[in-house]
């Protein structure tokens, strides 16, 4: 018995197979393309930003910025592997609609003598000598009109020679019968699903340099990218991780050669280090805004420019650092967002092993890239519009020298002071009236959350039962800062209500109440379902709203 392989030269399957691996890519992908975004689809149930008159600097390119992020979610990559999947799905179908399929023959001596499988070794006999009559090649003569030659004829006689003694002699009968076959086990052949070109004369030399290039460059490659990422930020290292790690590991990403490739990772990367360094040593007494020698040692010791520029860019967003080119606050501000999925990653990650170090850095961290503000000991105050770091320094050393408290000031704090206070203080700090008020109108629509009560509850139970789903409720509400005309807080607030044990209808409503999701902290969010607060124009406060 010999074996050989067999390619599908003439497309009976292995159309079938590129079409399940085309499908397999191109569904998923067509259908994140297809869908809304979950940004997009919720607009109108979600809260709205906050309005303000307040213009900020280099306005012109965080649009820009905006506009080629959105083009970017685009994934112009993506539509393009799409429509290619596609075309080859439609090829694949106009393959398998066009090619005649090779129905597959099955030996049958039955079929061949023209009788049927009741037939009786007689009726057999018989049949047999009819046909020898007719087909046997000295009695028949080729025919032109049928396309007959003596080869045919020969052939055809021989099948019925073998389909007779499969049916009649003993040992044929049993290879019949064995291997389905009267000359015995046959040779065996593998088919498999790919077009003969693939083996063909002349191509093995190409097929050779795709699997050479794969395990003995591609392999490799994707080994030792993993293996020094991984000593970046490893388990051992990651339990300690402050502020300033963090960073670091966000910033070490590869996504961020999508954006700084070709000419980008070297230009300006002299004068960003300087004023960085410059602006960092400047302030080493103001531990707002300045690097800690820690970071500066590490962005020295950096080999790769990519890397390199990519650790600087990050601390010069957070620190608010003016570079004096419009390319270099171009890319600043674009690899913010990168950044801030990074980090949301990084997450993901160290709380997956428990590390409860680096999960509050990456919560501080996540807070400074959304603010731009750095994430060791950050002033509360730069959250609102012309506040400097400078003007904060000056109102916080007034407030320091009545109330003697050595904390940042909050916005909370400066909204409780007195309208003229507050005026006075500002103006005294080097900030207008007009800009004054356009901070006070962001920071009355900021949604400062207050906790009323939380406690532990067992749904459907007065107590706390063991080996009970426990859950943790909080009761709360956002009170902007420098709000007027508070509701005071209520008993009936604050009550829940626990149903009886065979009161189902109020079971019901009970679970209707709660929104059906299950959030399991520690999370993030970066944005409200809904107006976590309304102003009341009636009142001239603010009423609740339920979240």
């Amino acid at each position: 018995m010999s074996s050989e392989y067999n390619y599908d030269a003439d497309a009976q399957f292995f159309p079938f197979f590129v079409l399940t691996v085309s499908s397999l890519i191109t569904l998923p992908l067509t259908y994140s393309l297809l869908r809304s975004p979950s940004d997009v689809a919720g607009t109108s149930s979600k809260a709205a930003h906050i309005a303000s008159p307040y213009t900020p600097k280099n306005a012109d390119i965080i649009q820009t910025s905006r506009a080629k992020q959105k083009r970017k979610e685009l994934r112009l990559k993506r539509m393009l592997t799409a429509a290619t999947g596609w075309l080859t799905m439609a090829y694949m179908i106009y393959l398998m609609y066009v090619t005649a399929r090779a129905q597959p023959t099955v030996w049958n001596p039955y079929d061949i003598l023209d009788i049927g499988m009741s037939a009786s070794e007689k009726q057999i006999n018989s049949r047999y000598r009819k046909l020898s009559v007719t087909m046997h090649p000295d009695k028949r003569q080729p025919n032109p009109a049928l396309n007959e030659t003596v080869e045919s004829i020969n052939d055809a006689w021989v099948e019925i020679v073998k389909a007779y003694k499969a049916l009649t002699d003993e040992e044929i009968r049993n290879n019949y019968i064995q291997y389905g076959n009267p000359d015995g086990k046959q040779s065996t052949s593998f088919g498999i699903a790919l077009p003969s070109i693939l083996v063909a004369e002349g191509s093995g030399k190409y097929v050779l340099v795709f699997y050479g290039a794969l395990l003995g460059i591609g392999l490799p490659w994707l080994v030792g990218k993993w293996w020094y990422a991984r000593e970046i930020c490893s388990r051992n290292t990651a339990s300690g991780m402050d502020d300033g790690d963090v960073v670091n590991a966000v910033s070490s990403a590869l996504e961020y050669r999508d954006v700084l490739h070709g000419t980008k990772e070297h230009s300006g990367l002299g004068k960003l280090e300087k004023l960085l360094l410059q602006a960092s040593e400047a302030s080493t007494e103001d531990e707002n805004s300045a690097m800690k020698p820690k970071d500066r040692k590490r962005l020295e010791d950096l080999d790769d420019p990519v890397r390199r520029k990519t650790f600087a860019m990050v601390w010069a967003y957070l620190t608010r650092l003016d570079l004096d080119d419009r390319t270099l606050e171009a890319e600043k501000y674009e690899l913010a967002p990168t950044a801030l999925q990074l980090n949301e990653a990084f997450l993901s990650i160290c709380l997956a092993y428990g590390f409860t170090a680096p999960v509050l850095s990456s919560y501080r961290l996540s807070q400074s890239l959304v603010q731009a503000v750095p994430p060791t000991q950050r002033l509360p105050l730069m959250q609102l519009p012309h506040f400097t770091p400078s003007i904060i320094r000056n109102l916080e050393q007034k407030t320091t020298a009545n109330n003697g408290s050595k904390d940042h000031m909050t916005i909370q704090s400066l909204m409780a002071l007195p309208a003229e206070q507050r005026q006075a203080l500002a103006q005294a700090a080097g900030l207008t009236n007009d800009r004054l008020k356009v901070a006070e109108n962001v920071a009355r629509q900021l949604p400062y959350l207050r906790v009323e009560k939380a406690f532990f509850k067992v749904q459907g139970e007065k107590f706390i039962i063991p080996s009970s789903l426990v859950q943790f409720v909080v009761k709360a509400r956002f009170i902007p800062p420098g709000s007027t005309n508070v509701p005071p807080v209520t008993d009936e607030d604050l009550r829940t209500s626990i149903p009886a044990e065979g009161d189902i209808q109020a079971q019901k409503q009970e679970q209707e109440q709660h929104p059906g999701k299950i959030a399991v902290p520690p999370f993030t969010f970066s944005a409200f379902d809904k107006q976590p607060f309304a102003v009341d124009a009636s009142s001239d406060g603010f009423r609740e709203a339920d979240i």
